[in-house]
């Protein structure tokens, strides 16, 4: 059985031990890191599964590394803040975030997180049908690969990102809520989650879209939801 690797970044060394301490009792390795900095020097170094990154930090804060991170790697990073204003959920999500966890918080809520996380990481492609390589109208997505190609040319996205295009591929021409939309892929109810869900379409349309503005793929239904057409 494969045992994952959580790497835990923040510079607080209580809440580092701390959570490292729950994630250990449900059987993950852990790595630790004080600053942004050391976290990509650890994610070179290292083949990690889930990044738990706080937002304020010496060095290199949580922000400038996810910009880093998302340079290379799609490992799902669930950020730390003890800022609740949507603003700032909003803007850690935007810059490539797949989750965001508020200080404080019990440490069973981040675990509970990290496995969901995981769940999506290395379960990408279980929605309906077992078709593995979807191919509409240039667009080109590789379930088990977890690869998405626009004309041919790899695109980067998220695991977040990646499950939105997928559920909105695999049901081609269907119109997706936003609620339902939330609720399919982050696997809970929803709440609040219109900017949320916004967020990660805009981000997809900028990576997969020749104007962004004038989307040929990932269309509003105003007053409904998205889709992308068969």
């Amino acid at each position: 059985m494969t045992q994952f690797t959580v790497l835990v970044t923040d510079d607080d060394k209580d809440i580092r031990d701390g959570i490292e301490i729950y994630l250990k009792n449900e059987g993950y390795h852990v790595l630790k890191a004080a600053d942004g900095l050391e976290a990509l020097q650890l994610i070179e170094e290292n083949e990690v599964h889930v990044i738990v990154l706080d937002i304020m930090m010496p060095k290199m804060d949580g922000i400038s590394a996810t910009f880093k991170i998302r340079e290379q790697k799609n490992i799902p990073i669930i950020m730390l803040s003890a800022k609740a204003e949507d603003s700032d959920k909003i803007h850690g999500l935007s810059v490539g975030a797949d989750d965001y966890v508020t200080k404080p918080f019990h440490p069973m809520e981040l675990v509970a997180r990290v496995k969901s996380q995981l769940r999506r990481y290395t379960k990408l492609g279980n929605y309906q049908g077992q078709q593995q390589v979807i191919e509409l109208d240039g667009l080109t997505l590789n379930k088990e690969a977890k690869d998405l190609s626009v004309e041919g040319e790899s695109v980067k996205l998220t695991p977040i990102e990646f499950k939105i295009t997928e559920l909105l591929m695999v049901n081609a021409g269907r119109v997706f809520s936003i609620n339902e939309i939330y609720e399919r892929v982050w696997n809970e109810p929803a709440y609040n989650a219109e900017n949320i869900v916004a967020v990660h379409i805009r981000k997809i349309r900028e990576k997969i879209e020749a104007d962004p503005k004038n989307p040929r793929y990932l269309k509003v239904v105003w007053g409904v939801g998205y889709k992308i057409d068969k």
